[in-house]
């Protein structure tokens, strides 16, 4: 039976933006892959303080900002699951539920640089591929133990933080985030002025 090749895409997504659609399209167009799998975090150990947006919310928005794309699904596993959200979880579970699948994490160049820091590094690297998407300040890193393949795209200069200051600020949300984001967040504004 064929290997598929599975994309995973997590984040906070708090909120999506228009920089996550362009690298998840990239991503799923280069790698060759059979499906790709945006995963809304549910607790991201990596950061500092705690999102803006509740795990539903943030789901929510997931599913706006990507419907419609093609082989691309938005899971709410690592919600689901509860608890910190660590990258090696998701991808044992999804190993589990079909063992014939070939995982590919894709991170921005600015988290695969802290990777040999993740819990389970090394667990992460002998599961997964990871692929590194380029981001404006950001190197690509050394392999060391990660197998590792580099997503071909102009850098987005976006990141949630820039945009949540942003619409804060009151920027035009159409610049910033997918046109199926604008709606939820005129219903919950989390970020407005």
């Amino acid at each position: 039976m064929e290997t598929r090749r599975l994309g995973v895409f997590g984040g906070t997504f708090d909120p999506p933006h228009l920089g996550h659609v362009r690298a998840v399209a990239a991503a799923r167009d280069q790698l060759a892959l059979d499906r790709l799998i945006v995963t809304v975090a549910n607790d991201p150990w990596r950061k500092p303080e705690s999102p803006t947006a509740s795990p539903a919310l943030r789901l929510d928005m997931a599913r706006a900002a990507f419907s419609g794309m093609d082989r691309v699904e938005v899971s709410d596993l690592e919600i689901v699951r509860g608890g910190p959200t660590y990258t090696v979880d998701t991808v044992e579970a999804l190993l589990a539920s079909d063992p014939k699948t070939s995982i590919v994490v894709i991170l921005g160049a600015d988290a695969a640089a802290g990777l040999r820091e993740w819990h389970r590094a090394g667990d992460l690297a002998r599961l997964a591929t990871v692929a590194v998407v380029p981001r404006p300040g950001s190197e690509i890193p050394e392999s060391g133990a990660f197998r590792l393949e580099v997503v071909q795209m102009d850098p987005v200069d976006l990141s949630s933080t820039s945009v949540r200051d942003a619409l804060a600020a009151g920027a035009d949300p159409s610049e910033l985030l997918p046109a199926g984001v604008i709606p939820i967040l005129s219903s919950h504004p989390l970020y407005s002025p």
